[in-house]
C-alpha cells in the first residue's frame, strides 16, 4: 500500500500513517445505515470489549481524551483552589484539561532515560493544595506507577493515568489505565488505533463510571436507548451539568475493528522501533530509546546528542530537505504563554529543558518499510559524517 504524506505530495517518507482497512471503510458504512447514529449498541460493545481488552471493570467513550481527562478530574471532585501534578513534557491537552476543571496544573520534571513524568520531581512539587498526579506513559513506555502510587497513597492524592500513547503498553503484566483510579485514552489519527476522534475513560469505580457517564450526555440520566425503549422520551432528568462529550456509532464501529487488530499493529510499531535500534546503536551522537514487549512504541524518539556541527533542529530540516517528515514531542508545557500564566513549578525543569534540545520524533507506523526505515536512517548519519 502506497503511505502519502497528508500535507506534501513531495514527500517520501511521512510523519504517520492511519492503518485504514477495507474491513473499517465497511463498518463505517454498515454503522451509517442504522436508524441509530449515536449512544447506541456499537458504542456499548466497543465500550465492552475495550474494558476487556486493558482489564477494567468499567469503561466509556467520549469525544476525545482531552473531555475524557477533562471528566476525570470532575468526577473527583477537583476544582478551584486544588492542584494537579503534570509532567512539563506532555502535549498541551493533559494540562488544558486541568485548567478547563478550575484547578492550576504544576509542572514536574522528566527522567532522561524514558522522558516519562519523574517520581522525583513530583515529590518536590507537592503542596498542601496538591489533589492529584496525572503521569503521562509517554511515548507509549509505562511510567514508573510503583512510585507514583506510592506517593499518592502517602499523600491522599488521586491518579488519572494519561494513556493517550499507551494503547497496549503494559506495567509489569497490568495494562496501564487501571493502576490509578481512571485511565484516559485517546483514538486520534495518529494513535494506535483510531477513530478519526474519539477517546476512552477507564475506572473500577461504580460511582465514577455512572458520573462520567451522565456527564458525557449533559447530565441526563438515561441514555438514548432507555429513553426511547419504553415511556416518554422527553421523561429525564438532570441532576447536575454536563457536557456534549459523546462519540457516536459510527466512529465506535472503526474503534471496535481496529481494536480487533490492536496487538498485530503494536507488534509492526514494536519491529520497526526495534530495527532503528540496531541501525543506531553503535552511534556516539544517538540516545536510542529502550523497547520492550511491555511497550506499545506509539513514538520512536532519539536524542542528538554533544556533535560539533549538527544538531536536533538541523537534523530535522536535513530530513525535511530529503523529504522525511519527522517531529518533536513535545515542546514543554513551560514554554507557552498560556501555563507561563497559568501553571506553577515548584521544582525545578533541567531535564525537560535539556531533552527538549536533543528529542527528534521519527517517522513510525505499522505499514513503513524497510526500504522507508533505511533512507531515513542514511539520512541521519550521513549528516552526521
Amino acid at each position: 500500500m502506497t503511505v502519502k504524506d497528508a500535507f506534501n505530495n513531495s514527500i517520501k517518507v511521512p510523519f504517520f500513517a492511519p492503518d485504514i482497512t477495507e474491513k473499517d471503510r465497511k463498518v463505517v458504512f454498515d454503522a451509517l445505515t442504522s436508524p441509530l447514529l449515536t449512544d447506541g449498541p456499537i458504542l456499548r460493545k466497543f465500550e465492552s470489549k475495550f474494558a476487556s481488552y486493558v482489564g477494567s471493570k468499567y469503561a466509556t467513550g467520549v469525544s476525545n481524551a482531552t473531555s475524557a481527562l477533562h471528566l476525570s478530574l470532575k468526577a473527583l471532585g477537583i476544582g478551584k483552589n486544588d492542584e494537579v501534578i503534570i509532567p512539563d513534557m506532555t502535549f498541551v491537552a493533559t494540562a488544558s484539561s486541568v485548567i478547563l476543571s478550575g484547578a492550576t496544573p504544576v509542572l514536574a520534571d522528566i527522567d532522561s532515560d524514558d522522558l516519562n513524568i519523574s517520581p522525583e520531581s513530583i515529590e518536590k512539587n507537592l503542596t498542601p493544595r496538591t489533589k492529584a498526579i496525572i503521569p503521562v506513559h509517554f511515548a507509549g513506555k509505562s511510567c514508573n506507577m510503583k512510585s507514583i502510587k506510592r506517593i499518592a497513597k502517602k499523600n491522599n492524592l488521586f491518579v488519572i493515568e494519561d494513556c493517550a500513547h499507551a494503547l497496549g503498553t503494559r506495567y509489569y503484566g497490568k495494562h496501564v489505565g487501571v493502576i490509578g483510579d481512571l485511565g484516559c485514552f485517546s483514538f486520534y489519527p495518529t494513535k494506535n488505533i483510531t477513530t478519526v476522534e474519539g477517546g476512552m475513560i477507564t475506572t473500577g469505580s461504580k460511582k465514577i463510571f455512572e458520573f462520567v457517564q451522565r456527564a458525557r450526555n449533559h447530565g441526563i440520566m438515561k441514555s438514548l436507548t432507555q429513553r426511547y425503549t419504553k415511556g416518554k422520551p422527553w421523561e429525564y432528568d438532570v441532576i447536575e451539568a454536563g457536557y456534549n462529550y459523546r462519540i457516536d456509532e459510527i466512529r465506535s464501529a472503526l474503534g471496535l475493528n481496529q481494536l480487533e487488530r490492536l496487538d498485530k499493529l503494536n507488534s509492526k510499531r514494536r519491529q520497526a522501533g526495534e530495527y532503528y535500534n540496531t541501525k543506531f546503536q553503535d552511534s556516539k551522537w544517538i540516545q536510542i530509546p529502550k523497547i520492550t514487549s511491555d511497550d506499545s512504541c506509539h513514538l520512536y524518539i532519539i536524542q542528538i546528542k554533544n556533535h560539533d556541527s549538527i544538531n536536533r533542529d538541523k537534523i530535522f530540516e536535513r530530513l525535511l530537505e530529503k523529504g522525511v517528515r519527522t517531529s518533536v514531542h513535545y515542546k514543554p508545557l513551560h514554554e507557552f504563554t498560556l501555563f507561563k500564566r497559568k501553571a506553577k513549578i515548584y521544582g525545578d525543569l533541567k531535564q525537560s529543558k535539556n531533552a527538549y534540545r536533543q528529542i527528534i520524533s521519527l517517522p513510525l507506523y505499522p505499514q513503513i518499510t524497510k526500504s522507508d526505515q533505511d533512507f531515513v536512517i542514511s539520512c541521519i548519519t550521513d549528516s552526521m559524517s
